[in-house]
């Protein structure tokens, strides 16, 4: 018999999903080992057991890709959508089937990996590993003598929006000689949901355009990638 693995690592070992989000469908009841309903935190035999999946037997082929995509504005970053709109999903190859790592909302842009290993998504995307992401942001404001020092303390000090306290880990603002706009560079390792959005919106500041520009030790600038493009990648590429 072979070691005995957690079924949420098995499937995130597949290329399935995140440990989380298995753990999630394992509560739905979406996860059967040998006909049975499975359970958080029960264990199981890759060699023995037979895993389904939403219906699919689950084999682990352990070809484990990374890409890295310049994601244009206008583009989803799910990877289906019941509208059809363009997802990110489309600029790579279909085969085999992968999963965007977090999210970039519609209209930002900018590096997004896309990976069918479950383990590398868990550990860039959950809040207790701290890794980066780091993103351009201009704001167009409407006090041509805002200080950008405030700004920075503001964000550093965090907003607490929906009972969530969203604050950034570095944060650099500068004002546009002659404009009324702000150029901002953030560094979050949280992914709250719109978050540079919600924290520009509740100090009344427009987003003219956000870019993330790094995820973990991978900078988009040294990708020489235009939006569309994308390039395989590896995971210490990232980590």
């Amino acid at each position: 018999m072979s070691e005995l693995i957690r079924i949420n690592k098995y499937l995130s070992d597949c290329g399935i999903c995140s440990r989380r989000k298995a753990d999630k469908d394992i509560l739905s009841g979406m996860v059967f080992v040998n006909k049975i309903k499975a359970k958080i935190g029960m264990k199981i035999d890759p060699n023995q057991d037979e895993i389904i999946y939403k219906g699919q037997i689950v084999k682990n082929k352990n070809n484990k890709v990374y890409y890295a995509l310049y994601k244009p504005r206008g583009i989803i970053s799910s990877s289906s959508d019941e509208l059809g709109r363009k997802s990110v999903i489309d600029f790579v190859p279909s085969s085999p089937k992968i999963y965007p790592v977090g999210r970039l909302d519609k209209y930002s842009e900018g590096l997004i990996i896309l990976t069918n290993d479950g383990e590398t998504t868990n550990v860039l995307t959950h809040p207790k590993n701290t890794h980066e992401k780091e993103y351009e942001v201009r704001v167009r404001t409407k006090n041509p003598n805002i200080d950008t020092r405030e700004i920075e303390k503001t964000f550093l000090g965090g907003l607490r929006i929906n009972n969530i306290l969203m604050k950034a880990d570095r944060v650099k603002a500068e004002k546009v000689i002659n404009s009324d706009n702000v150029e901002i560079n953030m560094v979050l390792h949280t992914g709250h949901n719109r978050q540079i959005r919600k924290m520009c919106d509740k100090i009344y500041l427009d987003i003219v355009k956000l870019k993330r520009i790094r995820v973990g030790k991978l900078l988009l600038s040294g990708l020489k990638l235009k939006p569309g493009e994308y390039k395989t990648i590896k995971k210490s590429d990232i980590l």
